[in-house]
């Protein structure tokens, strides 16, 4: 059997790391498993080094497509002319892609076009919001593909309710907690932590990109001060997103309790959330790690693709009015934070789950 993994972004990678290492496990058990990685470039990230791959475990891609910038129809396009002379060079069984970024998009449409078989990894997850692209790339995918691989029940009834026959959906978890997982013993302490003099469950961690929260500035300089005149003092770590680093530069937002720090690396962040009081966040991928760590989390968003992270774990949606900021601080401070648990299958063996599927199907 031979597999095509599709990645556009470091956390494609992510997702793909646990993917690679249960197929060479079950290599090593002698079972006729290929696979090719193709990286579509889709994201220029100079921290995208061989040291990345290093810290996942997996080898550089065997492709790189080199389609990053653009517009998003520039994108698709170039992804879609260089994934099909791709996978026209390089036949597969089947191309299996994760998550929702344009490259999940583009190369499920050329592998249809080329009658290969199509798996989505985290397939059904909905915010029901079209303004997101993500949410236009996560349906336009699912219409067209062969098996979905889900992370909740949520997404299971999503897919269900369009008319995805129940024999192709394969509820197998997480694979963003199967890095998470497999990566806690290299978590590694940020050097400015001492610096801080930070304290466990003594500081929050604040992160910041949509574009509803950062582009306008006088929101963005509104949830910062609702957030840090809220939390009685408590520092409030804030690694910014390049996105966000020039509207926050311009507004001169200051206060003694909050502290800028440059992005960071996988181990350093998780680090950093691990031992943190709470995290307040837009990011959706940062909920379902605060979940399984048990960690307090308040998103600014007014929908999420992953409502299990609120009817089970430990995230809470609190929309993007900073008046809505106060009232929910006031709960987290005084020790009022619902507890939460972790969804079923979020136990670090999603994808040995996937690999073990498609083996029954294909050999």
């Amino acid at each position: 059997m031979k597999i095509t993994l599709i990645a556009g972004a470091r956390p494609n990678f992510m997702k793909i790391a646990p993917i690679i290492h249960a197929i060479k496990s079950v290599q090593q058990n002698g079972k006729n498993v290929q696979y090719r990685l193709v990286h579509t470039g889709q994201h220029y990230d100079e921290k995208m080094s061989d040291t990345f791959f290093k810290q996942l475990n997996i080898p550089p891609p065997d492709a790189n497509l080199g389609c990053g910038g653009g517009t998003q129809a520039e994108q698709t396009a170039a992804i879609l002319i260089a994934f099909e002379q791709e996978l026209t060079a390089n036949p597969t069984d089947l191309v299996l892609v994760v998550g929702d970024v344009t490259s999940t998009m583009a190369c499920a449409i050329v592998a249809k076009k080329l009658n290969t078989d199509v798996a989505h990894v985290e397939a059904g997850i909905r915010s029901f919001d079209l303004t997101m692209p993500e949410e236009i790339n996560r349906m336009v995918t699912d219409s067209i593909t062969d098996l979905f691989f889900t992370t909740s029940t949520f997404a299971n009834e999503n897919l269900k309710k369009s008319g995805v026959s129940e024999d192709r959906i394969f509820f197998v978890g997480n694979v963003m907690i199967d890095t998470l997982m497999a990566n806690k013993p290299k978590f590694t302490k940020p050097v400015f932590f001492d610096e801080l003099n930070l304290k466990e469950k003594g500081y929050i961690v604040m992160t910041l990109h949509r574009p509803a929260n950062v582009d306008q500035g006088e929101k963005l300089k509104r949830l910062i001060d609702e957030i840090v005149n809220n939390v009685e003092g408590i520092p409030v770590i804030f690694p910014i997103h390049p996105r966000t680093a020039k509207i926050f530069t311009d507004l001169g937002i200051k206060a003694d309790n909050l502290f800028i720090v440059d992005p960071l690396g996988y181990h350093e962040f998780n680090y950093l959330v691990q031992n943190c009081k709470a995290v307040i966040t837009d990011s959706g991928g940062i909920t379902e790690e605060t979940t399984v760590m048990g960690i307090p989390c308040l998103t600014l968003r007014d929908n999420t693709e992953r409502p299990e992270t609120i009817e089970i774990g430990t995230n809470m949606l609190i929309g993007t009015n900073p008046a809505s900021i106060k009232p929910n601080l006031d709960k987290l401070i005084s020790g009022e934070w619902k507890k939460g648990d972790i969804p079923p299958f979020w136990d670090g063996h999603a994808a040995e789950r996937i690999v073990d599927q498609l083996i029954k199907l294909y050999n």
